[in-house]
């Protein structure tokens, strides 16, 4: 199971109401599990924004799911919502353990330089723990299931 996470923030002049409407709109036509998420901080920046998932079964997958964001059935929405984004930028997840699930809450974490994976997840207290596979991005190592908090806030979940 792979997860797409996309972080992105509206441009200055957006209205934020009008943006998360576009971003329900783009999510309620895509055909995998999703999730879109108002976080008041990046993981990797102290300003705020927002954090989509996108769950499926493996790379090709992730193929079609790329191709089908801009096809002709989506691609008014999805250009909509990209309109008003100022910026974007994600990362590629696999699921190391637990469930195959968007979590409703994550916390974000780096394991050290040599330390050995095995240990390090180990050592984790999370009931899912997802580890990123490509950097696109300013991204975090790992990913692990938490309890939901106020600094993330769903505005869709699929």
């Amino acid at each position: 199971m792979l997860a797409y996470i996309f972080w992105h923030r509206p441009k200055a002049d957006v209205d934020p109401t009008a943006y998360e409407n576009a971003q329900r709109a783009f999510h309620e036509k895509i055909d995998v599990p999703s999730g879109c998420f108002r976080l008041a901080r990046l993981p990797f920046a102290q300003n705020g924004g927002y954090e989509d998932w996108y769950l499926v079964d493996g790379w090709a997958e992730l193929g079609a799911l790329n191709d089908a964001a801009i096809s002709a059935a989506r691609r008014g929405d999805h250009d909509r919502a990209a309109g008003m984004a100022a910026g974007g930028w994600g990362s590629v997840y696999e699921l190391a353990r637990g469930p195959a699930e968007i979590p409703a809450g994550v916390t974000w974490c780096d394991k050290e330089r040599g330390q050995p994976t095995g240990d390090f997840l180990d050592a984790l207290d999370a009931d899912a723990i997802w580890r990123r596979q490509l950097v696109l991005g300013p991204a975090p190592e790992f990913c692990l299931s938490a309890s939901i908090s106020d600094e993330r806030i769903a505005i869709w979940q699929h």
